[in-house]
């Protein structure tokens, strides 16, 4: 080996050592590795920049975009109203998260299925009084369980196949190709984590305390022809929201107050509430309430997908103080609809659209995004929080559903490549309107499609200069040729490789040395290159090793090691399993 391989090898571990102390972002680290790699000549400019056109990498972006249409058409909404209900303990709602999760995770990317989740389940938990901690790990290992089972499943197993295809030239994975292995290991490792983890996770309520909260008035409207109406305010689920209480009930002139949970609700029946910011961000997306009109024009309802809700105060030099809310006419002069007031903290009795406002009234806005731009520096508010909540297109969540097994289908049936099919989705879920082209951008990460794109360099550079062939020998003398023992040693490898650095990179540079391996020893690469996307992707130990991990990090109030403690265990356990699973599948002798 010549001074490049060494050269590769030495970058490769410092690239580690860096994405290991955390200090700069793993797309900053392998970005400079790649250009790195073409300032030296190790890599020409094709072979440096081949990432970026990768047919893993292109799927990755389409899948995120398809994730988004599910999001903002109110698909996961579906699956929290009609699965999830109200279990009785905590194994019970763990056991309600993890397996429609899982299920889901096999066929969208897991990432933006956990950033979907998080804030229904994080609801969810208030609704039933069970702490976040109690769940939110659960949610991440539950997906990272279920991104195993097909091969759209997770960005690992799209990127590994595309790496796998270019260096070997072969036709790759088809959609379920690994579902053999990882369907078994997903059952077992649920299993596992819902007998284990309701002893072992923290106990943690969330901070967030009422009395802490501004309390706002909030008047919402029921949609004419929604799915409401005739419903009573208990079926409705109006009397389960935590930190939302329903004040009274406007309807022809006349007003319902201690609404009983028994009480019908009619078309354009003017709900009156108090309750604090999330809360009221948990009310907005049910399906049939609408905001209330305040004035002679209608609501922007036609545009509420493109909305969010900003929180701002009331300067004293604004030009609407001493005007009643509908006098103000908000939707003329600021494009912007009044949800809720409160002041000094508390809410405001009375009609919301006959509420007089004072310097320091905190309004909850119901805007378009470039509300924020426009007032951020103008006169008239103050500005506190842009919440970037959008409400769902709910008409729309049936189709969006129907798209993705539609995607699947035309994958499963050969009918299409599996490209070709995340690309169509994507481009239905836009077109079909389930989710808009800003939403579809927003929807693509950019910093772990930058991270896997530059990965393949170094993959690539390993490749080329013989360092990954002398690694693979390296490995094969510890093994001894052994073919179950090499299968474990690339197992943990990988698995100790993406608890350090992130699961895409660590895939990305072992596989071309599995690869030297299998060559050396002659036997066929696919049960080694399914350890290594099995691998890559059960991270449990660290939150820094799997980037659902991270998510969920902070809503669930976790420390660095709750994740250690039940982890480690996880990790071990699923490993053992996975290579188990491989050796019954693809017939390797156990001895």
């Amino acid at each position: 080996m010549e001074w490049q391989g060494w050269f590769s090898l030495g970058l490769a571990a410092a690239a580690l050592l860096l994405m290991s102390i955390g200090r700069f972002g793993p797309h900053l680290v392998m970005m400079g590795v790649l250009i790195i790699l073409s300032a030296t000549g190790i890599l020409d400019s094709t072979e440096a920049l081949a990432g970026f056109s990768n047919s893993g990498l292109i799927t990755v972006v389409a899948m995120f975009v398809v994730a988004a249409g599910i999001h903002h058409s109110g698909g996961v909404d579906l699956l929290v109203h009609h699965v999830l209900r109200s279990p009785r303990t905590v194994r019970g709602a763990q056991a309600r998260i993890a397996f429609p999760v899982a299920l889901l995770s096999g066929f969208l990317n897991n990432t933006p299925v956990v950033a979907t989740m998080i804030p229904a389940i994080h609801a969810w938990s208030r609704k039933i009084g069970i702490a976040p901690s109690k769940l939110m790990i659960p949610l991440s290992y539950s997906a990272i369980l279920g991104g195993t089972i097909t091969l759209i499943g997770t960005s690992t197993n799209l990127v590994v196949n595309g790496q796998y295809r270019d260096l070997t030239g072969e036709e790759g994975f088809s959609i379920f190709s690994i579902t053999a292995v990882g369907l078994p290991v997903a059952v077992i490792g649920l299993i596992a984590m819902l007998v284990f983890l309701p002893r072992l996770l923290p106990d943690r309520k969330d901070q967030q305390k009422f009395g802490a909260m501004r309390e706002f008035t909030l008047e919402v409207a029921v949609a004419l022809d929604g799915p409401l109406v005739g419903k009573t305010v208990g079926e409705a689920g109006l009397r389960e929201l935590e930190r939302l209480y329903l004040v009274e009930i406007e309807r022809d002139g006349s007003v319902v107050t201690a609404v009983p949970s028994e009480e019908r609700l009619r078309g354009a029946d003017r709900l009156v509430f108090a309750g604090d910011t999330q809360a009221i961000s948990d009310l907005l997306r049910i399906n049939g309430i609408v905001p209330s009109v305040h004035d002679d024009e209608p609501s922007l309802s036609k545009d509420r997908a493109e909305r969010r809700l900003v929180e701002a105060a009331l300067s004293p030099q604004s030009d609407v103080l001493g005007l009643t809310i509908r006098d103000a006419r908000f939707r003329d002069r600021y494009g912007a609809v009044v949800l809720a007031v409160a002041r000094g903290g508390e809410r405001v009795s009375g009609n919301l659209g006959n509420i007089r406002l004072k310097p320091g009234d905190v309004l909850l806005l119901e805007a378009r995004p470039a509300f924020v731009s426009r007032q951020r520096y103008a006169k008239d508010f103050l500005l506190i929080n842009d919440l970037e909540t959008e409400t769902p297109r709910h008409d729309r969540a049936y189709l969006s559903w129907a798209i993705l097994l539609l995607l699947v289908g035309a994958a499963a049936a050969g009918l299409l490549s599996m490209l070709n099919a995340a690309l169509m989705g994507a481009a239905l879920m836009i077109l079909t309107g389930c989710c808009s082209v800003g939403q579809a951008q927003k929807a693509v990460d950019v910093p772990v499609i930058l991270t896997i794109a530059a990965s393949f360099a170094l993959g690539a550079a390993l490749e080329v200069t013989g360092a990954a062939s002398y690694a693979a020998e390296s490995i094969l003398t510890v093994s001894s040729g052994h073919l179950l023992f090499t299968l474990l040693l690339v197992y943990f490898s990988v698995s100790v490789l993406t608890e350090i650095v992130t699961n895409n990179a660590a895939a990305v540079m072992v596989l071309p040395v599995v690869l030297s391996m299998t060559s050396s020893l002659d036997v066929a690469a696919e049960p080694f290159v399914i350890a290594v996307m099995m691998a890559a992707s059960a991270s449990f130990a660290t939150p820094l090793g799997y980037q659902t991990n991270m998510m969920v990090f902070g809503p669930g109030g976790y420390r660095f090691m709750d994740f250690v403690r039940v982890g480690i265990p996880m990790n071990l356990f699923i490993g053992v399993v996975t290579v188990m699973v491989i050796a019954q599948v693809y017939d390797i002798p156990l001895s």
